[in-house]
C-alpha cells in the first residue's frame, strides 16, 4: 500500500469501529473542558473524571474557582499527577479569564496557549472539542500509532501533527484524533502489538516481522 492508501484504510476502519466517538473527558462547559484537559496531562482520563465532579461541584466556572485558594484546589486534584503545578495554573488562568475575558474561554488558539498551564495540545483539544474548529491534537497514543502506521518519523509531536494534517482531510481531523486514541487504547497499546498484532497494523503491513520501535513524545 502507498501512504495514501494506508491513510484511506485507517479512515475506513476507524469509522467502522468508532462512527461517533465521544470525548473521553466529562465536562459541562468550555471552562470545565479546559480544566479537565489541563488535568489530564500525565493522568488517566478515568482519574480526571473522578476528580472533576468534586472540583466543579465547588467551582463550576472561572469566577467561582478564583474564590478558592491554591491549597483548596490542590487538595481536590491531588490524585492527578503534577497536582501542585496544576493547582497553581488553574487558579492563575481562572483569574486571567475573569479579568480579561469576562470569565469566558476565548476561542483563539494563541490566546489559549498563553494561559497558565495550557500548552499546544491542550489548546488544540479545546478548539476541537469545545469550539469544533478543525485541529489535530497529538497525544502519546496518536504519536505512537502514527509511527506504527508509517505516517510519520516521530521526530517530534510537532512533526507528527504536521504530517497527519498533511495526510488526512481537514474535515476528518476532529473525529479522527478521538478515533485513533480509542483504537490505541483498545487494540494497539504502548506495551502491546508493536506494529505486528492488531488488525490495522497487520492489514497495513502484512509482511512486517520486526517490532516497531517508536519514538516517545
Amino acid at each position: 500500500m502507498t501512504k495514501k492508501e494506508r491513510a484511506q484504510h485507517v479512515l475506513s476502519e476507524l469509522s467502522r469501529l468508532y462512527p461517533d466517538p465521544e470525548p473521553p473527558l466529562h465536562f459541562g462547559s468550555l471552562y470545565q473542558l479546559l480544566i479537565a484537559v489541563l488535568l489530564s496531562a500525565q493522568c488517566t482520563d478515568a482519574r480526571v473524571n473522578e476528580v472533576t465532579p468534586i472540583l466543579f461541584g465547588r467551582a463550576p466556572d472561572a469566577a467561582a474557582m478564583t474564590a478558592l485558594s491554591e491549597e483548596e484546589i490542590y487538595k481536590i486534584i491531588r490524585p492527578c499527577g503534577l497536582a501542585p503545578q496544576k493547582a497553581r495554573a488553574i487558579l492563575s488562568l481562572s483569574k486571567r479569564l475573569v479579568a480579561e475575558f469576562g470569565g469566558q474561554v476565548p476561542g483563539d488558539l494563541e490566546i489559549l496557549e498563553s494561559l497558565a498551564g495550557v500548552g499546544h495540545k491542550t489548546a488544540s483539544v479545546v478548539m476541537s472539542q469545545g469550539f469544533h474548529v478543525p485541529a489535530f491534537p497529538v497525544d502519546t497514543h496518536i504519536h505512537r500509532l502514527a509511527q506504527r502506521w508509517g505516517f510519520t518519523s516521530g521526530a517530534s509531536v510537532t512533526q507528527t501533527e504536521r504530517d497527519l494534517k498533511a495526510l488526512f482531510p481537514e474535515s476528518t481531523w476532529n473525529k479522527l484524533h478521538l478515533q485513533i486514541i480509542y483504537y490505541a487504547r483498545e487494540h494497539c497499546p504502548a506495551r502491546g502489538c508493536f506494529g505486528l498484532e492488531c488488525m490495522i497494523c497487520k492489514s497495513l503491513y502484512p509482511r512486517r516481522k520486526t517490532p516497531v520501535e517508536t519514538r516517545k513524545a
